[in-house]
């Protein structure tokens, strides 16, 4: 038991002293998923760009939260200039790639049919990379689960992997749950404004009716009374 323990911890040891030169230092670093929420001029085209690895899995979700209309055009390129995608006029989509090139990928939003208002645009980007699952690997060949007290690697691998991936589709879920919740509390204000100012005209209208009413029949009875002579 003490020398499975040593070997355990020496295998250990030596894993953590290499990983910073044999993982850390090869390759690019993992890309990290986003979101962004920005304002898109009427009549303009924005585009962003962003690096991907090759051989993962890339997941773009978009959504218009304000403005008029509440629809944008879209469109996705790959790192050689091909059309990936192409929405025209929609209010939200979501659209996956798989697997991706080595390179930056090309997002745009276009608002050029519209010259008036603006929208207010939120999209996210995910990536899930095979990265992490070949580190993964590699640390279970390191520490030789064989000599891990009995403890089984691999499930406690599938259950780790499988929490992650549940925990990231929460933290989307919950974006797009507060992506929905702009979009509706801004149409709901766009909403209160034009009620309250079609009320005023209303009310307005009500007023100056009443005010010629009045005015109308104090006319009609002084004509009518008697002259005196």
């Amino acid at each position: 038991m003490m020398a499975a323990g040593t070997a355990l911890a020496l295998a250990l040891a030596l894993w953590l002293l290499l990983l910073p030169v044999g993982v850390g230092g090869v390759g690019p670093p993992p890309i990290q998923d986003g979101e962004f929420t920005f304002l898109l001029p009427a009549g303009r085209k924005q585009c962003f760009y962003q690096s991907a690895p090759a051989n993962a899995v890339l997941e773009t979700e978009y959504q218009v939260i304000g403005g008029a209309g509440l629809d944008v055009d879209f469109t996705l390129e790959s790192p050689q200039g091909v059309l990936l995608v192409s929405d025209s006029r929609k209010a939200d989509g979501m659209h996956t790639v798989e697997p991706t090139e080595a390179g930056d990928y090309k997002l745009c939003f276009d608002n050029s049919f519209s010259t008036i208002s603006e929208k207010l645009v939120f999209f996210e980007l995910i990536f899930d990379s095979l990265q992490d699952d070949e580190e993964v690997e590699g640390w279970a060949d390191a520490v030789e689960p064989e000599e891990m007290l009995d403890v089984k690697m691999e499930d406690i691998k599938e259950s780790i992997e499988t929490m992650r991936t549940r925990l990231e589709r929460s933290i989307q879920m919950l974006t797009l749950l507060r992506a929905f919740e702009a979009r509706d509390r801004n149409l709901q204000e766009g909403n209160l404004e034009r009620v309250n100012f079609w009320s005023a005209v209303n009310v307005a209208v009500l007023l100056l009716v009443a005010v010629l009413q009045v005015c109308t029949l104090k006319r009609f009875f002084q004509d009518k009374r008697p002259v005196p002579t």
